[in-house]
């Protein structure tokens, strides 16, 4: 139970899902997991409205966190998934490394939704997910917390600035819709 619970957390297994048959282009990608920097097929959330988000540790919008949570908790029975890809590139405002990175999120704001390890989402050595994602949407993120809203067939929909909190009302009706689509 503790597994399901919180699937990210050092020394917690995570249950894989069997990935469905057809796995959106943007969802072929292998990412490490924070805890413990094991490789996780994207494809395991095909079929899954995402929100991704680029966070960091020590920035002014890392209270972010809690609306985060919140979200994920709120929408997860209807097929949300927030992702947090901690980044080291804006303001080196996320030193520590996964154990560091990964107490911090779960012992200040009880983050429970997927975490991995440390990304870099701008510049010459961007993960190819951040890439696709800048180009589908026309937007590379600003600064941390910059989200992504993908659809269940793995299509960016939106970008939406640091700016625009967890809970502002365009991010959630973003959110609804995406989950009402099938």
């Amino acid at each position: 139970l503790l597994a399901l619970a919180l699937p990210w957390l050092p020394g917690v297994a995570q249950a894989q899902s069997p990935a469905p048959a057809a796995c959106p282009a943007l969802l072929q990608q292998t990412v490490n997991r924070l805890q413990d920097d094991k490789p996780q097929a994207l494809c395991q959330y095909a079929g899954k409205v995402l929100l991704v988000v680029n966070t960091a540790s020590y920035c002014g919008f890392t209270s972010q966190y809690q609306g985060l949570e919140a979200l994920h908790a709120k929408y997860a029975p209807q097929g949300l998934v927030v992702m947090g890809f901690p980044s080291n590139d804006f303001g080196q405002q996320e030193p520590g490394d996964s154990q560091q990175i990964a107490s911090f999120c779960f012992n200040t704001y009880g983050v429970r939704f997927p975490m991995f390890a440390k990304t870099t989402v701008i510049g010459k050595q961007t993960h190819p997910l951040f890439v696709a994602l800048a180009k589908a949407t026309g937007q590379a993120p600003g600064w941390n917390f910059h989200k992504y809203l993908i659809d269940r067939q793995g299509r960016p929909l939106a970008g939406f600035a640091s700016e625009v909190t967890p809970g502002d009302a365009r991010l959630v009706a973003s959110i609804e819709k995406a989950l009402a689509q099938r």
